[in-house]
């Protein structure tokens, strides 16, 4: 039923609830976890005036993608066949072009919960893949 996991990672802790999830259904069904992050392409602070030039972001998205996904992939237990990717692209979209064209079978990936103004302002991630996802998506809370 499930021979490829998707477990996407920002690095936060919402994450580590997440990947326990996909261990469980890895162990149960003898999957691969592909764990991804994504080096968000969106320099917010790029201005003629201030902020971060383009490639000092670049740069600094990809270390921090990098770094998520190494932090997750070795919470995973041992015996979790693992596939490692970064990838550069808007959050959502990466996410979900990487389900497709990986032949994903779920995605399971965590949410802050935010509400409100913080949900207005930063958007969730989880909720777009979860409209768009040609696949089912497991989302699981920080508390979880």
């Amino acid at each position: 039923m499930y021979d490829h996991v998707l477990l996407p990672t920002d690095g936060s802790e919402g994450t580590a609830a997440a990947a326990e999830h996909a261990a469980s259904l890895a162990d149960a069904y003898d999957a691969t976890v592909h764990v991804l992050a994504v080096a968000d392409e969106r320099n917010r602070f790029e201005s003629p005036s201030a902020g971060i030039a383009a490639e000092a972001w670049e740069e600094s998205e990809r270390e921090r993608a990098e770094a998520a996904v190494d932090e997750t992939a070795s919470a995973l237990p041992d015996g979790v066949a693992v596939e490692r990717v970064v990838t550069e692209g808007i959050p959502h979209e990466a996410i979900v072009e990487y389900a497709e064209d990986s032949g994903a079978d779920v995605v399971v990936m965590g949410t802050h919960g935010r509400t409100g103004i913080d949900h207005y302002l930063v958007g969730s991630v989880a909720e777009k893949v979860v409209r768009t996802s040609p696949v089912p998506v497991m989302t699981v809370g920080l508390d979880d």
